[in-house]
């Protein structure tokens, strides 16, 4: 049985580039704070735990006074920059370049925005540490919208101005882009519908990865898919995974593996999302090996 790990998964360059900065910080500092998981993968962690890695959150983050904390990759409100700068907080800011571009991006919209009463909204998940931020360049005005349910929350007598998050499914903002036009004109009547401004933010780092992984899943007989089971970019594209074979399996460990998974099997595919490293999926890779000797 062949093991083959897909080159093309393992962290994206945001989440590469946060956690290199937070283990070359911890080189010279004993401790250091990061506001909120750095990667959704408790399995990488609880290794950057053992390093020195300690995670608050932003009730946390108040009480805090002259010492260094990391912001990881997803970005963070203004809101946390200025307790910073009142509590003499050094900020190791490892945000993702391609998260702080949209942020920017938002920031301008809304305050340019102001004159037309125009209402920004998000295609995100409510509670996100990247829609937080992101959120927070408007005040939290912004509408944050994830299911078509949530189209109730516009009044689509107003402009709109469209947004997503950076790792959400490309597919399903263009559907929610749709549905806001059709509702834009449906509002309008005979009258001229409201400037509509949709604008694709989401990463085509990211985004690529689903025709890529939906080619890997068919070419084998198993999938193993190996994500934290906070990661809503994991759940995302699992489902690719699971939509094209049927044979796919989620797991956040080689502890959950199951043999009877692999009977038959000639190949099995292991995968996983911007946030599994590469480390942990060889490891569930050697831990198959080891549970199928005689069909290696």
């Amino acid at each position: 049985m062949n093991v083959t790990i897909d080159k093309n998964s393992g962290y994206c360059f945001g989440v590469e580039f946060a956690i290199q900065m937070a283990e070359d910080e911890m080189e010279t500092c004993e401790e250091l704070y990061c506001l909120g998981d750095i990667v959704h993968n408790s399995m990488e962690v609880k290794r950057l735990y053992s390093k020195g890695l300690r995670i608050i959150d932003r009730e946390q983050l108040k009480n805090l006074h002259d010492c260094k904390v990391l912001i990881r990759a997803h970005g963070e409100p203004p809101e946390t920059y200025k307790i910073a700068l009142e509590n003499n907080i050094e900020l190791i800011d490892a945000s993702c370049p391609v998260v702080l571009k949209l942020q920017n991006r938002v920031k301008h919209a809304f305050d340019s925005g102001k004159n037309q009463n125009a209402q920004i909204v998000i295609y995100g998940q409510v509670g996100h540490a990247e829609v937080i931020g992101i959120a927070g360049q408007t005040g939290d005005e912004a509408i944050i919208v994830t299911t078509e349910e949530d189209l109730d929350k516009i009044d689509f007598k107003r402009p709109v101005t469209l947004f997503s998050q950076t790792t959400k499914s490309t597919k399903g903002f263009y559907h929610i882009k749709a549905l806001i036009e059709e509702r834009l004109k449906q509002a309008s009547q005979d009258s001229t519908a409201p400037a509509f401004d949709a604008n694709d933010s989401i990463c085509r780092q990211v985004s690529n990865r689903e025709p890529q992984l939906a080619k890997f899943a068919t070419e084998h007989d198993v999938i193993v898919f190996v994500s934290g089971k906070k990661s809503s970019n994991g759940k995302a594209l699992y489902s690719v995974c699971k939509q094209h074979n049927p044979n796919s399996y989620f797991v956040e460990n080689e502890e959950e593996l199951e043999r009877e998974w692999f009977d038959g099997a000639a190949s099995v595919g292991i995968c996983g999302a911007t946030s599994t490293p590469m480390w942990l999926m060889q490891q569930v890779a050697d831990a198959i090996n080891k549970l199928c000797p005689e069909e290696v």
